[in-house]
């Protein structure tokens, strides 16, 4: 079995690019800083940063509601990311091959700098995402407020049907 969950923030806006060819994909990359539990290391070695990969539709979410900062739940497999180098020299890494993510804290408890607060969360899981607790990057597509107390969030008129999970 392959699988890791990590909980963390970006520590840069994601970079997008679409593959070629006559089906084309979103492919997303980003990177993410993920506390250590425990005791503190005297360096200040407090975080590991592991780089991340999204396809599809996973991907284009990633593209409009994630950037620097945003505190994800992700879950996903790690792949071999070896090859080598020009000088001939093997290099060995890894990523992590996002399945899912998850919003880690509302909306209102990141613009506030809360980072205890989780409150409600958002959440994609190939295909969709729900309830409104995510960040907004400037220049970004804006769902319309949700209703308080009834945990729905309002969809945009310019959003296509299609792109909804729930059709």
């Amino acid at each position: 079995m392959n699988k890791v969950i990590l909980m963390g923030r970006l520590t840069r806006d994601p970079e997008i690019r679409y593959s070629s060819g006559d089906n084309s994909m979103a492919i997303a990359r980003y990177s993410i800083a993920v506390d250590r539990r425990g005791r503190r290391s005297n360096d200040g070695a407090d975080a590991d940063f592991f780089n991340c990969t999204a396809f599809g539709k996973l991907a284009e979410f990633v593209e409009k509601y994630l950037h620097q900062g945003t505190k994800i739940l992700m879950s996903g497999r790690i792949q071999n990311d070896n090859y080598t180098n020009r000088e001939g020299q093997r290099v060995f890494s890894v990523q992590i091959i996002a399945e899912e993510i998850e919003f880690a804290e509302s909306k209102n408890a990141s613009a506030s700098g809360n980072a205890g607060n989780y409150g409600q969360s958002g959440n994609y899981n190939q295909g969709g995402y729900n309830q409104g607790g995510y960040n907004q990057a400037p220049g970004r597509p804006s769902p319309a407020a949700a209703n308080v107390g009834d945990g729905f969030m309002n969809i945009p008129d310019s959003v296509d049907d299609e792109e909804l999970p729930f059709n």
